[in-house]
């Protein structure tokens, strides 16, 4: 038998000293962060959240502007009108020494382009393209003339006596006497979302060339 008092004394002991021993534990704790990293942390936090936030509503918004316009039709009515055809035969300088045929078109294109431009639709590239056949191909295409057309321009194109931008050169002689060249205007829609359409104009004209060059001199 241990006497009463000392049982008391020593069990007190034993309390006092748990007790100071997780005190301390606690202080050695909380002495790793500071008041300034825990607002740190917090701050970064929430903005890494805005951030992600942000983002999401954009791609939302990017992607209902793209769904809205995605199917509506794009092709407007086109007429187009050649005043006068022109074909010489000079020598072509970027391949052998032979002659190929070159041809010069004016023309008067009208369309109404404004239908075509939404909210999302930045410009159009429009471009005349030439179509036709030859012995030695089945399709040819040539680029003749080409425009850019942003929005908040005067999308009304009426084009009188326009010549051809570049040059109209067949390798060969498939101009002469071609009855069958077809001009057609096209355009790409150029999106601030989406894909990029590539439209052709619902109107088109087909022009015959002469049978006879015109007379020109070397170059």
């Amino acid at each position: 038998g241990t006497p009463p008092s000392v049982r008391w004394e020593f069990e007190g002991t034993c309390s006092y000293n748990s007790e100071v021993t997780g005190t301390g534990g606690r202080d050695e704790e909380g002495a790793g962060s500071s008041p300034f990293s825990i607002i740190m942390n917090t701050a970064v936090s929430r903005a890494n959240s805005l951030f992600a936030f942000s983002l999401s509503v954009m791609a939302a918004l990017t992607f209902g502007c793209f769904i809205t316009t995605a199917f509506k039709e794009r092709v407007v009515p086109v007429e187009l009108h050649v005043s006068r055809v022109m074909l010489k035969n000079v020598e072509d300088f970027t391949g052998p020494r032979e002659r190929s045929d070159l041809g010069f078109i004016t023309f008067d294109i009208a369309a109404d382009l404004q239908p075509i431009f939404d909210w999302n639709v930045k410009q159009l590239f429009l471009y005349l393209s030439a179509e036709y056949s030859t012995k030695s191909n089945t399709l040819n295409q040539v680029v003749l003339w080409d425009k850019i057309v942003l929005r908040g321009d005067h999308s009304k194109l009426i084009l009188k006596d326009m010549k051809s931008k570049y040059f109209f050169f067949d390798d060969g002689n498939g101009l002469k006497g071609n009855q069958n060249i077809t001009l057609t205007l096209s355009w790409n829609v150029v999106p601030n979302a989406g894909i990029l359409p590539l439209i052709t104009g619902s109107g088109h004209i087909s022009v015959p060339f002469p049978e006879s060059y015109e007379t020109t001199k070397s170059y």
